[in-house]
């Protein structure tokens, strides 16, 4: 029996997020719509729900693939809907998330905004938009905003990516 944890993701697109996230090995699922966390801080944001195997890729390094494939130290207008976060299933998974944020600010010239929330509920998106990079990777969205961070993935986290499973742009 293989042991997974789950661990929830935001600051992006959830179609690019879900993208990135299927693309590694030791990730299992990958549940994509909307995140709110616990402690109510409004309304629910784009975000996905990562189930991985912890033997096989850390939470560590999901972590530092999230902060490196998306806009981790922007401020930008739409943070209301892209809110940049790591949703944690409790308070070790909020530890190491913490620790690990601080520990990868040293890949930034900018501070990272990224908070770690207490998960607290989650709506999927309609069955039509699920899967979408792998379902549609030549439409014009996931050419233009899905490859680019694909090829982030692809020149950093080499290792880390699931050459069986993920559909990789040229």
């Amino acid at each position: 029996m293989v042991l997974t944890e789950e661990i929830g993701f935001g600051g992006s697109c959830h179609w690019c997020t879900e993208a990135i996230f299927r693309s590694l090995k030791g990730v299992v699922g990958v549940k994509q719509g909307w995140i709110s966390a616990e402690s109510g801080l409004g309304d629910f944001c784009e975000a996905v729900i990562v189930q991985f195997n912890p033997d096989v890729i850390s939470l560590e390094t999901l972590i530092e693939i999230h902060l490196h494939t998306h806009s981790s130290t922007s401020v930008h207008a739409k943070r209301s809907k892209y809110r940049s976060a790591v949703y944690t299933f409790g308070e070790k998974q909020a530890k190491v998330a913490a620790s690990a944020i601080l520990s990868f600010q040293k890949d930034f010239s900018k501070a990272i905004i990224t908070q770690v929330l207490p998960f607290g509920n989650f709506r999927l998106n309609k069955e039509e938009y699920l899967d979408y990079y792998y379902s549609n990777p030549q439409k014009p969205f996931c050419k233009t905003f899905i490859d680019p961070k694909l090829r982030i993935l692809l020149g950093r986290f080499s290792d880390s990516i699931d050459r069986k499973m993920a559909v990789l742009p040229d």
